[in-house]
């Protein structure tokens, strides 16, 4: 029987400034100058619902409150921009070494 935990999502549920609840996918995180960053997109239970879901790309830091890590905005916008051109090219690069994968 295949193991099939390596293909396991590592789901966050986030709960936004309106209180409403989503469930997001983890692409990828990373630490730059000591500070951890993820890349989140929306969690789809169907393949066929995530084909037709947005391309909504969201990144977040990790934020120290009260002793608990929260994920939070990123509100300067230099650092956010910065961030995210990273996450960009790292996931563009993740999906082009799987394309490679797939095709041998």
């Amino acid at each position: 029987m295949a193991d099939t935990s390596e293909f396991t999502p590592d789901l966050y549920t986030l709960v936004d400034e309106n209180g409403i609840e989503q469930t997001f996918e983890l692409l990828d995180a990373m630490e730059i100058d000591d500070e951890r960053y993820f890349a989140l997109v929306p969690y789809a239970e169907k393949p066929e619902d995530a084909l037709e879901g947005s391309d909504e790309l969201v990144i977040l830091k990790a934020e120290m409150v009260d002793g608990e890590e929260l994920l939070a905005s990123i509100e300067d916008d230099e650092e956010f921009d910065r961030i995210g051109q990273i996450f960009l090219q790292r996931i563009e690069e993740m999906f082009e070494d799987e394309e490679e994968f797939e095709e041998e």
